[in-house]
């Protein structure tokens, strides 16, 4: 499945166009990797780590989906691995 597809159906972005650009500025890293290629492919398993807001996602791809569904689904394609923090960002 490609990158900015798999972005937008698990909810991270409003458009596919969003995700696109995100990943074409060279913020996401895909395993440890900076990539810059929206039509690189997503695989289970995979780490990404991107710029959201004002903090850093870091999830793990748990499952994909070719349609864009329910917040409720689209939270199980991903485990969130970036520590949960209770202080603001400054």
């Amino acid at each position: 499945m490609r990158l900015d597809k798999w972005l937008w159906a698990a909810r991270f972005f409003k458009s596919r166009v969003l995700a696109a650009d995100l990943v074409a500025s060279g913020a996401l890293r895909l395993n440890s990797e900076p990539c810059r290629k929206s039509a690189h492919s997503v695989h289970l398993g995979d780490v990404l780590t991107f710029p959201q807001g004002r903090g850093i996602r870091v999830v793990r791809v748990m499952a994909l989906g070719e349609v864009r569904g329910p917040a409720s689904e689209a939270q199980q394609m991903y485990q969130d691995l970036a520590p949960a923090t209770d202080a603001p960002l400054e």
